[in-house]
């Protein structure tokens, strides 16, 4: 499975969230996480992101 890192330049706009198919991404407040137990590495999250705030590694797409 990918290794998955959210970086300072994320600006908490939820796309990465409102698109994961399998709600792995979850907002709360100015925090967000990514359940890499439930992640499919499909790599939706990181191409969604305005300002390339998520990076996976590892992934295998």
């Amino acid at each position: 499975m990918g290794h998955h890192y959210i970086v300072e330049t994320c600006i908490e706009c939820g796309a990465c969230a409102g698109t994961c198919p399998v709600k792995a991404v979850s907002v709360e407040g100015d925090h967000h996480h990514i359940d890499e137990q439930q992640c499919i590495d499909c790599g939706t999250c990181e191409q969604v992101c305005p300002v390339g705030a998520i990076k996976v590694r590892g992934a295998r797409r």
